[in-house]
């Protein structure tokens, strides 16, 4: 079931102590005035009651991908009925993938791994004006015809901390969202200086340089996806588009 803010707050205490837990660290770290949150579109959702949210099981098992195919699913069919900053929001139960001493890597295999056994769930056609390539500048996860910006957020990441979470987060932003807020908008212009200055301010580090807006010619959304702690980045995507569906 995907939940909204409002339902969450009145129903926490029928949640697992470990979902709990996920939840209100997340509010926490929204809410948080003295460190503000870099992404301001994520903040809002938040306060507006515009994300949705789910849990799932340990990302590597295959109850997690088909949870979040299921998730992605119902999302897709309401995302634009919720609000203008509207994002999925998942919690994987991650207390037995060793936290912080697991390294960074690890967990971007993990992840995607994960999103790639989703893939392999997306029963729809990949929507014609996306590139299939992740090295294409077009290419961007889709998943039931619908195009997402993916973020992931994990326990072992420390130095880049809008990239940390206590446990293994994977959030997505339907593209829709950045009709207004893009390179060739007052808005997105503005926006983008404000989310960068809190971003340097909030890791104290300066931005990846994978960070730039979708569309351009050197821009590869995949990267973005997973940053690491460091300035450094996978060679090749570890996506790989399924051309054909095999049904057994």
């Amino acid at each position: 079931m995907l939940c909204s803010k409002s339902w969450i707050d009145q129903h926490l205490e029928e949640l697992s102590p470990w979902q709990q837990s996920a939840y209100r660290q997340f509010a926490a770290m929204l809410c948080d005035e003295e460190h503000p949150y870099p992404c301001v579109p994520g903040k809002q959702g938040f306060q507006t009651d515009t994300l949705r949210f789910g849990f799932t099981e340990d990302p590597r098992k295959g109850e997690a991908s088909e949870k979040l195919a299921s998730y992605l699913k119902q999302y897709g069919e309401i995302s634009r009925e919720t609000g203008n900053y509207a994002s999925l929001v998942v919690f994987c139960h991650s207390d037995d993938m060793g936290g912080g001493r697991q390294p960074v890597e690890t967990y971007e295999q993990i992840f995607w791994d994960l999103l790639n056994r989703v893939h392999q769930l997306d029963d729809k056609p990949w929507p014609d004006h996306i590139g299939k390539d992740p090295h294409d500048h077009t290419w961007e996860f889709c998943f039931n015809g619908e195009p997402y910006f993916a973020f992931c957020a994990t326990p072992a990441h420390t130095v880049r901390k809008s990239r940390h979470f206590p446990y293994f987060l994977i959030a997505f932003q339907p593209r829709w969202v950045f009709d207004e807020i893009n390179s060739s908008t007052t808005f997105g212009q503005k926006l983008k200086k404000v989310i960068r200055k809190r971003l340097v301010e909030y890791d104290e580090a300066p931005p990846h340089p994978s960070l730039k807006w979708y569309g351009q010619q050197d821009n590869y959304e995949w990267e973005q996806y997973y940053l690491r702690d460091d300035d450094s980045a996978m060679r090749k995507c570890p996506f790989s588009h399924m051309h054909k569906k095999i049904k057994s």
